[in-house]
């Protein structure tokens, strides 16, 4: 079975920088509290490492 993430925004865009604004808008998070599930490839994992501090990640089996 192929490994799926599920990220979590758990801290707030206010007051952070547009580069961050767009990583986390670029995974398809939309608001606080809000999950998207997303295959695990190196192109989501250096996303993710932008803006680990404001995301809760969990590895999911789909």
């Amino acid at each position: 079975m192929a490994k799926n993430l599920k990220i979590t925004q758990v801290r707030s865009l206010s007051g952070r920088i547009q580069r961050h604004r767009d990583t986390i808008r670029a995974l398809g998070i939309r608001k606080l509290n809000h999950s998207v599930i997303h295959k695990d490839t190196p192109q989501i994992r250096g996303m993710i490492k932008a803006v680990e501090f404001m995301v809760k990640v969990e590895e999911v089996e789909s």
